[in-house]
């Protein structure tokens, strides 16, 4: 009767050791998913930072490019003040796609295009752009693997039993990858 209490208590004690690690696993893949999307979160807020200075410099050479420049302080405006991952998402597409026509309306002015101030905002710009999509690729790489911990057996029941879900990826809307045209 002993060696049978002793090998129950090494099974359940194997079982729960097993359990502690998948569940610890778990936690650190959601937090590295919070942690990816931090990092996006930080080079969106820069990349707002960097906008109100943009359209402040093309306004003083297009005047009359009051629709769009408008049209990009509304997306900024819009996109700051989500909350939610599926609205944050949308939300940068729109902004991704009248700052793609803010550039587009550039390209009929050669005096801005040459102007310094407006190539640094421009360049920091483009930089920013290059470290949010680096950052997307980091968080949706993190989602992944945290979505197949959750998925696999028999993580699934653990992730199941303490409440785990799986996570959306950040990923980009068709028209937000369309090149924009311009017609003056």
């Amino acid at each position: 009767m002993g060696w049978t209490i002793t090998v129950l208590f090494v099974v359940l004690a194997a079982a729960a050791i097993a359990v502690a690690g998948m569940y610890n696993r778990l936690v650190t893949l959601r937090n590295r998913c919070d942690n990816a999307w931090a990092q996006i979160d930080v080079q969106l807020r820069r990349r707002y930072d960097l906008i109100p200075n943009l359209v402040a410099t093309v306004k003083g050479y297009a005047a009359h490019e009051r629709e769009t420049l408008e049209a990009v302080v509304a997306a900024r405006a819009a996109a700051m003040q989500v909350t939610t991952f599926e609205g944050r998402s949308q939300a940068e597409n729109q902004l991704t796609d009248t700052l793609r026509s803010l550039f587009a309306v550039v390209e009929a002015y050669p005096d801005l295009k040459a102007n310094e101030s407006f190539l640094s905002l421009q360049q920091q710009l483009t930089d920013t752009e290059g470290k949010i999509a680096y950052a997307r690729q980091f968080f949706n790489d993190s989602v992944m693997s945290f979505n197949m911990a959750v998925q696999q057996f028999p993580a699934n029941l653990v992730a199941g039993a303490f409440s785990f879900v799986e996570r959306s990826y950040f990923e980009i809307e068709a028209s937000a990858s369309e090149p924009v045209t311009v017609s003056l």
